[in-house]
């Protein structure tokens, strides 16, 4: 299936029931189980969700229980990493790294002159820029 017609299809609760069925564990959901963790008001919608990724390829009933047959990166989920079992924003990773740096830069602080002046401006920018991004992206989360 092309990716433009996964788009179209994949949107709203079904793409919340698919981001549910990356995050469970072992890429196993139960429809019970679908269905209290997104507060559906009935088994038969998340059913209704679970039947659609089943049409679209993306999971597989397994006598009762869907399993994820494969992973897209269409839409918000480039944005995603996978970090073991978590789902994290890509730019996390760097957040935490240049915030590393900064934190190593203020410990090397010592001399106050234009330069020392201008990194640490320029480094509180940068961090303060990607922790933006990295929350921004993180509420993009179905």
């Amino acid at each position: 299936m092309d990716d433009e017609k996964l788009v179209s299809q994949l949107k709203g609760n079904t793409l919340r029931a698919y981001w549910a069925l990356l995050e469970s564990e072992n890429g196993v959901i139960g429809v019970r189980e679908l269905q209290r963790r997104l507060h559906f008001s009935s088994p038969n919608l998340a059913l209704y969700h679970l039947n659609k990724l089943e049409e679209l390829g993306l999971a597989l009933n397994d006598r009762g229980d869907y399993r994820l047959v494969r992973e897209v990166k269409i839409g918000v989920f480039k944005e995603f990493v996978k970090l073991g079992t978590l789902r994290l924003p890509r730019l996390f990773l760097y957040s935490t790294m240049f915030t590393g740096l900064f934190l190593f830069f203020l410990t090397q602080f010592k001399a106050v002159n234009f330069y020392s002046i201008y990194a640490l401006i320029t480094s509180i920018l940068v961090v303060a820029i990607l922790w933006f991004e990295t929350f921004r992206t993180w509420k993009l989360k179905p």
